[in-house]
Formats: structure tokens, sequence, C-alpha cells
């Protein structure tokens, strides 16, 4: 199917009947039906019985599960597909049923003789057998088997342009070729792989989520799903795919602006909530490095949907003049579980247990090394000293900061009683520049602010320019400081959004 404009590479793929005896035109053939299934020990048992059944001149019709030639010499019917099985609704094997005039009149489940033996008519069955065994449950109910059918149904439905490959075409090869890739290979998002995604998420997959820039073009929770397919996410991860791509598409993050400028930045995904432990997402160890899915994916997905889908290419719209490893993917979980302060989400408003994602336009993270102070208020300056440079020492006030304070520097503002209102004040505070400095001109660097700014103090930071959020591993007196793109008309704010499902 294709992931832009009409739809995913791939076949389609066929699908069987399901539902109840009658709205299928499932006919069953009058006499006594049999449903069994080899891997079943209570079938087996009885196995013996059919036989003798069929033996004594019952009209007797055997469907098996899993294997035509089971039982043996009962030429049973195959029911592999389980098109019977789910019709008929069953939940346990053997299912033993009455049909006249095709319609089902009486049914029991599992052995137990007595039972058998009033259901057929026919006294003194499966001598030496025990009275009674319980049945297993039936192949219908295997997980697996339950989401395979799901998907396949809901393949059928996919609006997508189906994209037919040649016998001898590489998948992944044929993907690239199209220019579907941000230059990795993704994964074929055929039908099935495409409706399997669409289970992460209870929303129609009709319903236009955003309009995307550059291109404008109208964005289906299909067509996410189709990228998010591409960029090897799990159905679970969906539901944050579906809300960063929400929060990417509002003039107030400005995603056209930030793929047409020449600067280094790209979206960042911040994840918080419940959402977090429940699709596994990093907030500790190496959280902006590789290894983990989810982070590595949900980025994807968004910068995904925002080429195939919007038409934001390098080259093209994208102009970057050299761009950074993050507009592959830059998305992490913040680490709220033993974080001095409220998590951003909360602090952006929204409900405490909710799940949310921030949006920021953002460069690479810089380190921030500061393995001795042990007082707030030295740690304090360091990282004021670390944000001075974005972008640049002599520019204030058109560029914000994400401070990511580990857990051990966390740790000192923590012992200090430090709220993270204090710690922005107290950044702020040290952010205080004289406007004689930072002119064109000064310190012999013609870069800066015009003269009009000299005698002034000038703020660093713009009010709301600063966020900090507690993330990375356990060991290492270690933050880092992430500059933004410009802000303010034509520029990018942060956006929250709240994560459905």
């Amino acid at each position: 199917m294709s992931p832009g404009t009409t739809g995913t590479t791939g076949t389609t793929g066929t699908t069987g009947t399901t539902g109840t005896t009658g709205a299928t035109g499932l006919t069953l053939p009058d006499g006594l039906v049999a449903i069994v299934k080899r891997d079943c020990p209570t079938c087996t048992l009885v196995a013996p019985v059919l036989g003798e059944l069929a033996r004594s001149g019952v009209a007797l019709t055997v469907y098996s599960q899993d294997d035509p030639t089971f039982p043996e010499g009962l030429d049973a019917r195959d029911d592999t597909t389980l098109d019977v099985s789910f019709a008929l609704d069953l939940e346990t094997v053997p299912t033993l049923l009455r049909v006249r005039g095709g319609e089902i009149v009486d049914r029991t489940e599992g052995w137990k003789r007595d039972q058998w033996e009033a259901f057929t008519g026919r006294d003194g069955l499966g001598a030496g057998l025990p009275e009674y065994r319980p049945g297993c449950g039936s192949r219908t109910h295997d997980p697996d088997i339950v989401a395979r059918r799901t998907a396949a149904a809901c393949a059928a439905a996919l609006q997508s342009r189906r994209v037919p490959l040649g016998d001898q075409e590489d998948d992944i090869e044929a993907a690239y070729e199209r220019g579907w890739t941000d230059g990795l290979p993704v994964v074929p998002p055929t039908p099935e792989r495409v409706a399997r995604m669409l289970t992460g998420t209870t929303r129609d997959p009709g319903e236009v989520v955003a309009v995307v820039p550059p291109d404008l073009v109208p964005l289906t929770v299909e067509k996410v799903a189709v990228n998010a397919t591409l960029a090897g996410c799990r159905p679970e991860y969906l539901p944050v795919v579906l809300a960063a791509v929400e929060a990417a598409c509002t003039d107030e993050f400005n995603i056209h602006g930030l793929l047409a400028t020449t600067y280094f930045s790209g979206p960042i995904v911040i994840v918080n909530g419940p959402v977090v432990s429940q699709i596994g997402m990093n907030a500790e160890i190496n959280l902006f490095g590789q290894g983990n899915r989810a982070n590595a994916t949900i980025g994807r997905a968004l910068q995904l949907v925002v080429r195939n889908v919007g038409g934001g290419r390098p080259g093209g719209v994208d102009r970057a003049t050299l761009g950074n490893p993050g507009k592959y993917t830059f998305c992490f979980a913040e680490r709220e579980h033993d974080s001095p302060w409220e998590p951003l989400h909360v602090e952006r408003g929204e409900a405490e247990g909710t799940s949310a994602v921030t949006l920021f336009a953002g460069e690479g993270p810089r380190g921030v090394v500061d393995q001795l102070s042990r007082e707030a208020e030295s740690l304090a300056q360091t990282l004021a000293a670390c944000i001075l440079p974005v972008p640049h020492p002599k520019l204030a006030m058109a560029f914000d900061a994400m401070l990511v304070v580990s857990p051990e520097h966390g740790r000192v503002f923590r012992e200090a009683g430090w709220s993270k209102a204090r710690l922005r004040d107290e950044l702020h505070a040290r952010l205080q520049l004289d406007g004689d400095d930072l002119v064109r001109g000064a310190g012999g660097i013609a870069e800066g602010l015009p003269e009009a700014f000299g005698g002034m103090t000038i703020p660093k930071l713009r009010d709301g320019g600063l966020l900090i959020v507690h993330a990375g591993g356990g060991a290492g007196l270690f933050s880092a400081i992430i500059g933004s793109w410009v802000t303010g008309p034509g520029g990018s704010e942060p956006v929250t959004r709240t994560i459905g499902t």
C-alpha cells in the first residue's frame, strides 16, 4: 500500500467467512456434526467413538480444525481455515451438534458418556473410556489466530492504493526506489501489517487526523498506520504516533517552517505518563541513543508521515544546511518515577495520570559535565553557562532551550529542596546579559544584536523559553541541553497533546 496520498507496498490478502450459521450462508449436513482437532487429548480420546457411530450407520460429518487426516478413516472435512468453527462460534472441542433441516437443534461439548449416549441414541459408547473428560479450547480462541483473522478482515477494508510488485522485485529495495524511506530500510507495509497496526487504536481508519505541510495533504488514521508500519512500530505505539502527528501539524509548532529552515533542527518527541511503561519506552540509560524500539520507531514514524504524506523531503522543502542525526528519529520518555519535579506534561497543563506527548523543535543534544558541584547554586551556575551558547553567546530571546537533567544532577536539586520553578528562576537570573556585550562587533565578533540593545540588560531566554525534563541513567554526573529553532512569528512553539486510544 502506498504511504503517501494514495496508499502500502504489497499484495492483497484473502479472508475467510465469519459469523453465525445462516448469516454467512453456512449450510451443515443433517445428522450429527462433530468438530475436533488432533491437538486435543479429549478429541483423540473420542476418535474411536466417532468411528463407532460412523460404522453404525449414523449420518455423521466430522470437521477437523488442524488436520484433515484426523480422525483416521472418517474422511474429515478440512476446517483448518476455521471458517466453519468461527461461523459456529465454537468455545470447545470436541463439539457434537445435531442438525435437522440445516438448523442446529442441539449440541454438547467435551466427552461425557451418558450425554453422548442420550444425544446419539446409542448405548455402550466408548467402552473402556473414562466417564468424563472436559474438552479443549477451540482454535478460534487462539489470540494469534484471532488477531490474524481480524487483521485480514480489516485489510480488505483499507482504502490506500495497493502497489503490486513484480515476482522478482525486492520489496525493501522497491520502497527505497519509490522514495518512501528516510534512507534506511523500511518494513514493507502490506495490507495485513497495516491492518494489524490499526488494531492499536480505536479510531476510525478514515478519520482525518491533520492536514500535513508542506503539501497540505489530509492525513487519515490509516495513512499514519501505513507510515508507522514502514517505521517498524508495534500497534500499541500507534496512539503515541497519532498524538505526535497532531501536535506537529499545529500552527504553533509550525512543521512547515521547521522543514524549510536551513537550521539544524527537527521535531523532538517527549513522552509522559502511564503509556511509557505500557509500551516499554526508554527514559533511562542511553535514552537518546539506539536500542529501544518504541523510542526509535515513534519518532521515525512522525518523520516518515511528514516525508511521505506532506512531501517534506531533503533537497526539496527540507533545506537544512547540515541537519542533525535526530532528523531520523528523536523521541524519548521522561523519567518520572524518581523525578524531583512534576512531569513535563503536568507542568504544561495536562492532568496527572494521563499520557501525553510534547513536541519541541530542537537540534542535537550538547553534553553538560559537572562532576564536582554538590551545591545547587554551583550546579545552576554550570547549567546557565552551558545554556549561554544556544545558539550563539551573543544571541538572545530568539531561541528556546530544553534542559535534560540526569538523576545524579537532579539529586543535588532535590536535596537542596529546589522546585522546578526555583531552578528555572535561578537560571533566568544567571542569564541576564549586558547588552553592550551582545551588540554586533562587540568582542571582535560581527554576529550579535542590533546596536539599539546596547546599555540594556537582556535575558538570554524569553519567558516560557526553557523546558526542564528529568531523564537519563542513574549513574553519571552529566546533563544535556538541546537548543531550539527560532521562536516567535514564523518560528516554533512547544506543543503538548494528550495521547488517546
